[in-house]
């Protein structure tokens, strides 16, 4: 069982980035998707959600209106789409999976399987 995120790198200020998530070895679509996010010195922090038949998604509440995320259930990923970045965005993304209930769908400890990590820096 594997999730391989990719897409991050290096971007300006104001610049867009999207983010991959390709599941493997499990059956993708019984599992909800996470994104959470690390910067340096500080808490993995829990950022958008989508559900397994990708009807409902969530967001923190600070990145609404920037980020969406999406599925793609042929290709067995995950998109985080990041549009108008800014410095503090700059981290290490990681992507989960789970197939605790919803409501459990922002808490990492719910999260069973967990990719790499892509890092993303934004400069000013």
């Amino acid at each position: 069982l594997q999730l391989q995120a990719s897409g991050g790198g290096l971007v300006q200020a104001g610049g867009s980035l999207r983010l991959s998530c390709a599941a493997s070895g499990f059956t993708f679509d019984d599992y909800h998707i996470g994104w959470f996010r690390q910067a340096p010195g500080k808490e993995r922090n829990w950022i958008s959600s989508i559900s397994d038949v990708g009807d409902i998604t969530i967001y923190t509440e600070f990145l609404k209106g920037r980020f969406t995320i999406s599925r793609d259930s042929a290709k067995n990923t995950v998109y985080l789409q990041m549009n108008s970045l800014k410095p503090e965005d700059a981290a290490i993304y990681y992507c989960a999976a789970t197939k605790a209930p919803w409501r459990w769908s922002k808490i990492a400890s719910r999260f069973e399987y967990w990719g790499q990590g892509t890092q993303v820096t934004v400069s000013s």
